[in-house]
């Protein structure tokens, strides 16, 4: 649901009112994350100009494209593994001989 009324949020001591389509208490989440990451990565106490909250949000936006391709990695090698363990298993029941082709079981009417 979209907020109607502007939310004020303080990243790097400066407040900002923003509209947007996510929730008031996602925005604070969100804008408290930025904030952390700005003060990682800024001086302390000092005005923050707005090359460095670009910096911040490219840094930001590597690690969610690092965090991406590590969840696609797993999601790749999580299906790989399961496919060669159902390939095994069923080489192990082909071979004992208790492969039986299913049949579908029609409905009666």
């Amino acid at each position: 649901m979209m907020s109607r009324s502007p939310v004020e949020l303080c990243v790097g001591g400066q407040t900002y009112r923003v509209v947007a389509s996510a929730e008031e208490a996602e925005l604070r989440r969100l804008a408290q994350v930025v904030d952390k990451k700005l003060r990682e990565l800024a001086a302390p106490n000092r005005y923050v100009p707005s090359q460095t909250i670009l910096l911040v949000a490219l840094a930001l936006a590597h690690e969610l494209e690092a965090e991406r391709t590590r969840q696609r990695d797993l999601e790749r090698r999580t299906r790989e593994r399961l496919s060669s363990l159902l390939n095994r298993i069923d080489a192990v029941l082909a071979e004992s001989g208790l492969a039986t082709a299913q049949q579908p079981v029609a409905a009666e009417p």
